[in-house]
């Protein structure tokens, strides 16, 4: 499937075959596929927590107001971010010639440290990133999903035992459906979204 019509395509399925089960190497490809995703200066500071254990998936279902998507699909995905990525800034740039790293390298913990605010706003679009590339990529090789935001971080984060310093960005659930998505709800026009050079001048 070429990636227009995967974007096309892919639609938040909520209902999955409860009794099909991916893959380990299709799992593998397609956090392979994750890990492609950019990143401010390359720090890769997604992390990614897949369940596929039953006895989890309905522990994560629970802390999820029992929806059934979390324990019927054949993974759920936390995506979650290391917030202190930033302190590790030259093993980012191993792979790139030494005047690159020279230069690159030194920026990065600067930028980021004392500035909780900004630590959060990168872990949060690096995740959101990630969660696109994983979606589209479960929709090219066959499978659907659903990004989640319905969840009690708290009680998420003690079930896959989240480190101190990191943040849950939201769920993800990908598996075989079985009945399509409904359509959709209604797309506000392009006009209403789209501007050129600027927002329009107000009156």
């Amino acid at each position: 499937m070429d990636t227009l019509t995967a974007i096309k395509e892919r639609r938040s399925v909520k209902h999955y075959d409860p009794n099909y089960s991916m893959s380990e190497v299709e799992i593998k490809t397609l956090l392979e596929t994750a890990l492609l995703s950019p990143t401010s200066f390359n720090m890769q500071n997604w992390r990614f927590v897949v369940v596929s254990d039953t006895e989890k998936k309905k522990a994560l279902c629970a802390a999820s107001w029992n929806q059934a998507q979390v324990s019927e699909a054949s993974i759920t995905i936390l995506l979650c971010a290391d917030l202190n990525a930033h302190e590790e800034a030259g093993r980012y740039w191993v792979h790139a010639p030494q005047a690159v790293q020279d230069v690159l390298v030194p920026m990065i913990a600067p930028f980021y440290e004392n500035n909780p605010q900004l630590q959060r706003d990168e872990a949060m679009r690096s995740v959101g990133i990630a969660a696109q590339t994983l979606m589209l990529a479960a929709k090219s090789l066959g499978y659907d999903s659903c990004p989640m935001i319905g969840f009690d971080s708290s009680k998420v984060a003690d079930i896959i035992d989240l480190p101190e310093n990191h943040l849950i960005g939201m769920m993800l659930t990908i598996g075989k459906s079985l009945k399509d998505a409904n359509i959709r709800s209604g797309q506000l026009p392009y006009e209403q979204v789209v501007y050129h050079n600027s927002f329009p001048e107000k009156g």
